[in-house]
C-alpha cells in the first residue's frame, strides 16, 4: 500500500505574500489564499506581509508574519526587547488602546454572526495600565546540560523552548528580582535540573515564590533562595498541590477589594485574576449593573473563592455560591468568615452535570452571576434558564464559548442589555467580557 501524505501538510512551512483584510476576535490578521482563510499573527489590517505557514487545516491556514512589506499607520515599535522571541505578549506592535479596540471589533463581528443580533449594546471598555499589571506569573527554569547554563524565562511563541528573560515589563515591579535570583541560585545547586519552574505572586505588595522541584531540597539549599531575596516568601512544591512554606510563621497571601472593604485570602496555587486593578473594576461594575438590594437572593455559579459572592453579599439578602473544586469552596467559606458575612453560603458541584435536588437548586433567585473557565457553561445553561432569574450577569474569558452560551439565553427569552470588554491582559489576544441579560 502506497503512503499518501495528508493534503493539509503540503503548505506548512511555505512562505506567502498576503494582504491583510481585517482581524479576528484575538486581533490576528485575516487574509485569504486559494479559497482558504488565513489567520496571521503579528499582522494588522491593511498591511501587505510575507508570512510563514505554521498550520494547514481543512478549512483554514495559520501563519506568522516574517516581514511587513506595507506598514499600517497603527503599527508601533514594541517596548520590550524580548518581544520578538517571547511568547508572553502578541500585540506590542500595536498601541494598547488600539489593541482593545481591534479585539472588541473582532468580538463584535463574532457575536453578531453567532447570535443574529444586529447591534450589541457596548459599554466603554474597562482598561488600566498597560505595563506592570501582572500580579501572578509562571516562569520556566531549564538547565542546559551541554552549556552548563540556567535559562529562566517564558516560552517562545508556538514552542516549548524558553526565552531567557532579564526583565518583564508587564510583570508587577514587586516581582522584578525573580529572574536574577533564579539564575543565580539555581546555577549554584548541585543538581540544577531539579528546578523546573516557579510561580510568582504579588499579594498586595508582598512577593510570594512557589518553587516546583522534582527532588528534595536541603534546608541549606532552601536558605540559599531565601538569602538571595529575603523580602519574598518562599514556598516549595515538590508534589503538585503540596505547598511547603520555607520560612517559619509566614502568612498566607491575601488581596483586597478596597472599594467593597473586603480582604480575600487564597492559597498560592489557587486561581486568582492576574490583573488586580481590573479585577477591582470588574467587581465594581458587576455591582453597578446588577444593583443588588436587600431583598435579592443571588446565585453565583463558578464562584471560585468568593471574588463576586462576597461583594454581592454586602448588599443582598442572601448569596449562594457554587464551585466545582472542594478546595475553593473551603477557601470561599473561610473568606466569608474572615469578612464576617453570614448571609453567604458555598457548595461544591460539577455544574455541567444535572443539578438534581441540590440544596441551592431552587427557583428563589432574582439575579445570577456566572464566571466560567474558557470552556464556558454549556452544561449549566439549560438548567440555569429553568430557574428563570430576572437578570443574569455573564463574565467570560472566551468570546467563542460566550457566543454559544448567549444563544441559549436569547432563545429562552432573555435580552442582552449591556456588554463591555475588559482588557485584562494588554498586549495579548485576550479580551474578557461582561454581559447583562434581562428577562421580560
Amino acid at each position: 500500500m502506497l503512503y499518501k501524505p495528508k493534503q493539509n501538510a503540503q503548505r506548512t512551512g511555505q512562505q506567502l505574500k498576503l494582504l491583510v483584510e481585517r482581524s479576528d476576535y484575538e486581533a490576528n490578521g485575516i487574509s485569504r489564499y486559494q479559497q482558504k482563510i488565513v489567520f496571521i499573527t503579528g499582522a494588522l489590517p491593511g498591511e501587505q506581509v510575507l508570512v510563514r505557514v505554521t498550520e494547514d487545516k481543512a478549512g483554514f491556514l495559520k501563519a506568522r508574519t516574517e516581514q511587513v512589506l506595507t506598514t499600517s499607520p497603527l503599527r508601533v515599535t514594541p517596548f520590550c526587547g524580548h518581544y520578538e522571541r517571547c511568547g508572553g505578549c502578541q500585540l506590542q506592535h500595536l498601541a494598547a488602546p488600539e489593541q482593545a479596540k481591534l479585539k472588541q471589533q473582532g468580538v463584535d463581528e463574532l457575536l453578531r454572526h453567532q447570535t443574529g443580533l444586529a447591534d450589541l449594546p457596548w459599554q466603554p471598555i474597562i482598561s488600566g495600565p498597560e505595563q506592570g499589571y501582572r500580579r501572578k506569573a509562571r516562569i520556566g527554569v531549564w538547565f542546559d546540560k551541554k552549556q552548563r547554563k540556567v535559562v529562566v524565562g517564558f516560552r517562545q511563541a508556538a514552542s516549548k523552548e524558553l526565552t531567557s528573560i532579564n526583565t518583564c515589563a508587564v510583570l508587577s515591579p514587586v516581582l522584578s528580582p525573580i529572574f536574577t535570583v533564579l539564575k543565580q541560585v539555581v546555577a549554584s545547586l548541585p543538581q540544577p535540573a531539579i528546578i523546573t519552574h516557579a510561580e510568582v505572586i504579588d499579594a498586595d505588595g508582598q512577593a510570594y515564590v512557589v518553587i516546583r522541584h522534582t527532588a528534595p531540597l536541603t534546608s541549606e539549599q532552601q536558605q540559599a533562595f531565601i538569602d538571595a531575596w529575603p523580602e519574598a516568601i518562599w514556598i516549595g512544591e515538590a508534589t503538585a498541590g503540596e505547598l511547603n512554606y520555607w520560612q517559619a510563621g509566614a502568612a498566607a497571601p491575601t488581596y483586597p477589594l478596597a472599594e467593597q472593604q473586603l480582604t480575600l485570602a487564597f492559597a498560592a496555587d489557587d486561581f486568582i485574576q492576574v490583573n488586580a486593578l481590573l479585577n477591582q473594576k470588574m467587581v465594581t461594575q458587576a455591582l453597578d449593573w446588577l444593583a443588588p438590594t436587600a431583598d435579592d437572593c443571588i446565585l453565583d455559579l463558578y464562584a471560585g473563592m468568593g471574588n463576586f459572592s462576597l461583594a454581592l453579599a454586602k448588599r443582598a439578602k442572601k448569596v449562594h455560591g457554587v464551585e466545582g473544586l472542594t478546595k475553593m469552596v473551603q477557601q470561599a467559606t473561610a473568606n466569608a468568615q474572615l469578612n464576617q458575612l453570614s448571609n453567604v453560603q458555598f457548595w461544591q458541584a460539577d455544574l455541567h452535570l444535572p443539578w438534581g435536588k441540590a440544596e441551592w437548586h431552587q427557583p428563589i433567585y432574582q439575579k445570577v452571576v456566572l464566571d466560567p473557565a474558557r470552556a464556558g457553561a454549556e452544561g449549566a445553561m439549560p438548567q440555569l434558564v429553568h430557574l428563570k432569574p430576572a437578570q443574569i450577569l455573564y463574565v467570560s474569558c472566551n468570546a467563542a464559548t460566550f457566543a454559544r452560551d448567549a444563544k441559549v439565553l436569547l432563545n429562552a427569552g432573555y435580552q442582552l442589555q449591556k456588554i463591555s470588554g475588559i482588557d485584562m491582559f494588554p498586549h495579548t489576544g485576550h479580551l474578557e467580557l461582561m454581559a447583562l441579560f434581562s428577562r421580560h
